[in-house]
């Protein structure tokens, strides 16, 4: 059977520094290992390549979907009919005592580890956690006390061809969230993060801890976006739902999704070849037979049992393509 040319798709090739594939199968580029094809898929390896790119899908008609390292997306069975296009320019570098410099395709992984090997603290504690430098400033990444928006100096990003740099403030961060996530044809470039001193073997001790425990929670191995929904602020509760928590459940005055889920009695529901983890009400994951379409209707299924006992909406951490 021969394939007809996609539409685009030459001219896309012939953007130096993309590479492009057409009928990608986007499971291949997702932690859930779910997903259609993409009409097109093209990996930038340069600013000039991502300017480019989105040029030559406007000229074409393209609809563009922006992706960094997919740990955190859920994409349709059907796929996405347009380009998905990745940035992957991974550089990382230190300009100064006490800054990073990180390009956005980077592992999150090699910028913590980068850290530590410098002796520079607050970000070690995102060991572990999946995807890119890029996607970690997009939803404010963070965990056991720190986040992105603790460190981060400046972002850089291409907004309509030009290319602009905020600082802290601008970006406008907020628990999982920044202006990034609101601002979706903004993409971002590198970003720079200030660090304070540490200890490097102390550091990397607290490092690997935090790595054992994360590991034995979310498996490597295992088919999933680690926790799905965004904890709640304890503050932003109504009285009534506040008054029914637990203080040994609250931390730095937020209260985990887990709880909540817990009680509505989520753990172990399955729909399909898509399970709730049976030791953490806010694991779902894919036992390998799972389908995009059953994984969304297992999550709307658990933000209705948490409407119906607390009256509460529960928001995702995860974002959807297709």
């Amino acid at each position: 059977m021969v394939t007809a040319p996609v539409s685009g798709a030459a001219v896309l090739r012939s953007v130096p520094g993309l590479a492009v594939r057409e009928h990608e199968p986007l499971a291949r580029h997702t932690r859930f290992s779910i997903g259609g094809p993409a009409r097109i898929y093209a990996e930038a390896s340069t600013p000039d390549a991502l300017r480019q790119a989105l040029a030559a899908a406007a000229q074409s008609g393209l609809a563009v979907n922006v992706i960094g390292g997919g740990s955190n997306l859920i994409v349709s069975d059907s796929g996405f009919d347009g380009l998905i296009l990745r940035y992957t320019a991974s550089r990382i570098d230190q300009p100064e005592a006490g800054l990073l410099h990180a390009e956005a395709g980077a592992d999150l992984q090699a910028l913590v580890d980068r850290s530590i090997d410098l002796g520079l603290a607050n970000i070690h504690t995102m060991t572990g956690i999946p995807g890119t430098v890029g996607g970690a400033v997009y939803g404010n990444a963070g965990a056991y006390g720190h986040s992105v928006s603790e460190t981060l100096e400046s972002a850089t990003f291409l907004d309509s061809g030009a290319i602009r740099t905020f600082d802290n403030a601008a970006c406008q961060f907020a628990y999982r969230e920044s202006i990034f996530k609101r601002r979706k044809d903004w993409i971002i470039l590198s970003a720079a993060f200030r660090l304070p001193p540490g200890d490097a073997a102390a550091l990397r001790t607290a490092a690997d801890g935090i790595l054992a425990t994360r590991n034995q929670k979310y498996p490597p191995e295992m088919k999933c976006a680690g926790s799905i929904f965004k904890n709640l602020i304890l503050a932003e509760l109504p009285s009534a739902v506040r008054a029914r928590v637990p203080a040994s459940v609250i931390r730095e005055g937020k209260v985990p999704s887990a709880w909540f889920l817990e009680q509505a009695g989520a753990k172990g529901l399955r729909r399909g070849g898509i399970e709730v983890a049976s030791y953490h009400a806010n694991l779902i994951y894919n036992t390998g037979t799972g389908a995009s379409d059953d994984l969304q209707a297992l999550i709307a299924e658990l933000k209705q049992r948490v409407l119906n006992h607390f009256g509460l909406v529960l928001t995702e951490e995860v974002q959807y393509v297709g």
